[in-house]
């Protein structure tokens, strides 16, 4: 029997990212925030926050704090839900489930950010504001989405337990501002390994040689290492 495509694993895992209870409960969250965050603009923002740019962006913020959960889940129900025997027996490349995950990922984030576009669309109608936009603000604010999306996928092959994955993903980041604040020798380093200072200039559409070094550094620790050691320890984990 020829092993299924990675076109139909893809789908076969987007799938169960909005065929499961909370899976589609999370996706009605970042649709409903990115809607909050149009309504709350044009109710009290300022004129300079009603234009298509600026709602875009906002929009695309606001969805990395749900959409990324959504993906999380994906992996680690393998092991909460003890689907994975089944998965993996069907496709013993372990590799090319994780690789199918990884584009359904992708494929659900740039839909989510089709919906951002759509959501500033009307609001920028209704507040009748400039519809300018640079591409560096566009493809900024999906390669956050996708990094935050990759990052939180990361951790959960590598934790491989939902609960704990989910709780690590949002108190981590604070943990470490925490640190930075009361060490001030890590204040400028950090920089290199906060994600919060190194990702900021790509939401900004600002980014220079300096950031993009930042970047990286701050990509291979977050997202990079957790997937690579992710991987190692799927290879060896017994499925049961």
């Amino acid at each position: 029997m020829n092993a299924p495509s990675i076109q139909r694993l893809t789908a076969v895992e987007l799938r169960k990212m909005v065929d499961t209870r909370a899976g589609f409960w999370l996706l009605c969250l970042v649709a409903l925030s990115a809607i909050a965050v149009v309504v709350l603009v044009l109710a009290v923002g300022e004129e300079a926050d009603g234009t298509f740019a600026a709602l875009f962006q906002g929009c695309a913020e606001v969805i990395s704090i749900f959409l990324p959960i959504v993906v999380m889940l994906a992996v680690t129900s393998e092991w909460s839900q003890r689907t994975a025997l089944t998965t993996f027996t069907l496709v013993p490349h372990r590799e090319r489930v994780i690789g199918a995950k990884v584009l359904a990922g992708c494929v659900l984030t740039l839909a989510a950010l089709v919906f951002c576009a759509l959501a500033a669309a009307v609001g920028n109608i209704i507040s009748g504001g400039s519809w300018s936009i640079t591409f560096e603000q566009l493809w900024g604010a999906a390669a956050y989405d996708l990094l935050g999306m990759l990052g939180a996928l990361a951790l959960g092959l590598l934790l491989m337990h939902s609960a704990l994955a989910i709780v690590t993903y949002f108190v981590l980041p604070t943990i470490v501002g925490i640190i930075v604040e009361v060490v001030r020798a890590l204040r400028e380093p950090s920089e290199w390994f906060d994600t919060t200072k190194s990702f900021a200039p790509l939401t900004e559409g600002s980014m220079d040689s300096g950031d993009w070094a930042r970047l990286g550094v701050s990509v291979a620790i977050w997202v990079g290492l957790p997937l690579v050691l992710g991987l190692l320890r799927l290879r060896r984990h017994e499925l049961k």
